[in-house]
């Protein structure tokens, strides 16, 4: 007899609220999620669990958009549960919750390879459960935007095929701008969420002898930006690490801006430098991506070539309408490959961008703005 869950035939079209379930063995933390999720009137946790197997159970029972699943549980673990939740519902999206160590941030990379969504750290103290006002606003704009994300690709086929006339029409009204006209001597990157199998997708097909650095500013926290540069690294096979202020930019390198800090870079000779700095949060990043490309456009100029990807919110757009003015080129992910089109599309509509592009489509067209054959 096969041991194969069966997947639910057809789930019913959601409405109202979004729908989440939350799933942790902590009591304490599940009224934690409970209260700040539901202190926003468009969202309603329909179910709370203490392990995979009642999350699984009660998935069989009552759809949600979203499920925030903890990694650590006993009886059946996030990790474990995580591919039979989404073998009864391919839809649903799910938000990997972990504390801040090592290991749970490598596990939550995996987790992530594996069909999550996205991720959140997790407060491990009543000191940070009581102070958590950034990891509740955090919390609600990610299952907001994931619950948006999942009711545009799932439903009966004519919410399918208003979805997709939705973002025809959308992008027939994207206004493109033509690329810079000199080849770009350098790389920005931007992302949130959904961003770091985005990351790897683009970096990876960009080859090992892609000559341009290249910045990486990704939304996350100190403990994951560590492991983001090796899973990166590994994808490019090349020089990929946290950047260290001070140090000079080489070509051929990959920078990651470690998370709490925003990366910039200063004009030197003989190379430009890379300067860290805990300046406030832009759009309630640390690190953001406006401050790197503000200081990218005034150091590079029209050799700047800038890819923003999956992510929600805006930030990056006040630093692209700066690159742009530089004369620089900026590339954005479309919206059905996106997993929020936050970020991307923020650009997009505003006219900033020479390309909005399939993620498969994008390294290719680096490539080819870089003057070279693609990989």
């Amino acid at each position: 007899m096969s041991t194969q869950l069966a997947a639910t035939p057809t789930r019913p079209a959601l409405s109202g609220p979004y729908r989440v379930m939350v799933v942790d063995d902590s009591a304490v933390i599940r009224g934690f999620f409970r209260r700040a999720l539901e202190s926003d009137p468009m969202i309603e946790v329909v179910a709370s669990v203490g392990n995979g197997q009642n999350a699984i159970d009660s998935l069989r029972r009552t759809p949600v958009d979203v499920v925030v699943l903890d990694i650590e549980m006993p009886v059946m673990d996030g990790m474990t549960a995580l591919p039979k939740l989404l073998e009864i519902d391919p839809a649903v999206k799910i938000v990997m919750a972990s504390t801040l160590t090592l290991s749970n941030a490598d596990t939550s990379f995996k987790a992530l390879a594996r069909g999550a969504a996205d991720y959140i750290p997790k407060p491990t103290t009543t000191q940070e459960i009581h102070s958590g006002v950034d990891f509740q606003r955090e919390l609600v704009e990610k299952v907001k935007a994931l619950g948006f994300a999942r009711r545009g690709q799932a439903g009966s086929p004519a919410t399918a095929r208003l979805a997709a006339a939705t973002q025809a029409a959308t992008s027939a009204k994207i206004v493109l701008r033509q690329p810079g006209t000199l080849p770009p001597t350098v790389l920005a990157i931007v992302s949130s969420t959904g961003g770091p199998q985005a990351l790897m997708a683009v970096i990876g097909a960009l080859g090992k002898d892609f000559p341009l650095p290249i910045f990486v500013t990704q939304h996350m926290p100190a403990t994951f930006t560590g492991i983001l540069a090796d899973h990166i690294g590994k994808a490019a096979g090349r020089d990929t690490h946290e950047a260290v202020t001070g140090e000079p930019v080489k070509p051929g390198t990959i920078y990651v801006a470690p998370g709490d800090y925003h990366m910039v870079v200063e004009k030197g000779s003989p190379a430009n430098v890379i300067r860290l700095n805990q300046d406030s949060p832009e759009n309630f990043c640390r690190p953001s991506a406006d401050p790197m490309l503000r200081s990218l456009a005034a150091v590079y100029g029209n050799r700047l070539l800038c890819v923003i990807l999956t992510g929600m919110g805006h930030d990056g757009l006040a630093g692209s309408r700066v690159l742009v003015d530089a004369g620089g080129t900026l590339i954005a992910q479309d919206e059905a490959s996106s997993v929020v089109w936050g970020m991307p599309g923020s650009v997009a509509n505003a006219g900033l961008c020479s390309d909005v592009l399939p993620l498969g489509q994008v390294a290719g067209r680096v490539l080819k703005l870089c003057g070279r054959p693609a990989s």
